[in-house]
């Protein structure tokens, strides 16, 4: 492994030090790992999740109602540069551009005196799973046969019979068109966290990442007529164009809101803050660019902005390194 390699490795053990909350009953991030490639297959050098991407560049600058919320140093105000990348759902390098699929917009924030804050964004408001060990069953219960290469039916109806929030958001991708481009669909951040501001004040809530040219969708003819893979170049043309921006907006939580789960959003009608305007300024030629090794842990944040209690929002960390120390061995691929 190469020195680059190596110190990208030792950042995410730093990073899975320094921030993951102990989980004991969580399933080993080896076993979560294991049981992705067996469930999606495997695609050595490829991320696990969201292994269709590319990489982009941008700019986010934050407002002053964002100052009122969270001491942050991301809301001064100032061009702070955000290292971008936007994908497919899914662990196939190959998965459609024009499939009702997930689409994911991670994010990494470079902050003054080298502190960075991550994130995963998707474009759901809910999460696969409520807790770890759930989201291991329904991995486990999605397992093709050997014989017939697909999963049992039966044990798929078991699992979501004892686990209906499981279907929630394959309900809701079904329930949406094939999305026009990765600039223009909404991308939820679905755990909560609490903002502090310079009284000590903590104001909870989720955040979303709106498009500000508005969402827009393909007919499903549209998006037959478009192919499986539309999205990169699609991306390029508009951010030549100055068309691929965001507001960063944050629905306030209120007493009595349920927190501390990925598959409950918070109700309609919650006051949305905009924290802040995101755009995206540079594209990847190909499958380069500076993401490569970030692992877009969303445990890691900056002073002024903390986590919930989400058991989802901690298991992540770990299973994040593991799968990145794996892609390098293998030979870490973009996309």
């Amino acid at each position: 492994m190469n020195p680059l390699m190596l110190s990208a490795v030792a950042l995410a053990a730093a990073t899975l030090a320094s921030n993951a909350v102990a989980q004991p009953a969580t399933p080993d991030p080896n076993a979560f790992l294991d049981q992705f490639e067996l469930t999606f297959g495997k695609f050595d050098g490829f991320r696990r999740s969201g292994a269709k991407g590319i990489c982009a560049t941008g700019e986010f600058v934050g407002t002053a109602e964002a100052r009122a919320l969270s001491t942050a140093s991301a809301f001064s105000g100032k061009p702070v540069p955000v290292i971008v990348r936007f994908s497919v759902g899914g662990a196939n390098p190959k998965a459609p551009d024009n499939a009702k699929s997930q689409r994911n917009l991670a994010l990494q924030f470079n902050l003054p005196d080298g502190e960075q804050w991550q994130m995963g964004n998707i474009s759901a408001p809910v999460f696969g799973a409520a807790s770890p060990q759930v989201f291991f069953g329904r991995l486990a219960s999605l397992q093709p046969d050997p014989a017939t290469k697909m999963p049992d039916p039966a044990k798929v109806k078991a699992f979501a019979d004892a686990h209906p929030e499981v279907l929630l958001q394959g309900k809701y991708f079904a329930s949406q068109p094939v999305p026009a481009s990765f600039g223009s669909v909404n991308y939820w951040g679905v755990h909560a966290f609490a903002f502090v501001n310079a009284s000590g004040a903590r104001q909870f809530g989720k955040w979303i990442f709106e498009p500000v040219g508005g969402v827009q969708g393909l007919s499903d003819d549209e998006a037959k007529a478009r192919g499986p893979s539309f999205l990169f170049d699609d991306l390029r043309q508009r951010v030549k164009d100055g068309k691929v921006a965001f507001d960063f907006n944050l629905e306030l939580a209120q007493a009595g809101d349920r927190i501390d789960s990925a598959t409950v959003p918070l109700p309609e009608g919650r006051k949305k803050v905009k924290l802040g305007l995101l755009k995206v300024t540079s594209v990847a030629e190909d499958g380069g660019g500076p993401c490569l090794t970030i692992t877009y842990n969303p445990m890691v944040l900056p002073k002024g902005v903390e986590p919930s209690a989400d058991p989802m929002l901690a298991a992540r960390a770990a299973p994040y390194a593991v799968g990145l120390g794996r892609r390098l061995t293998e030979g870490a691929k973009q996309q």
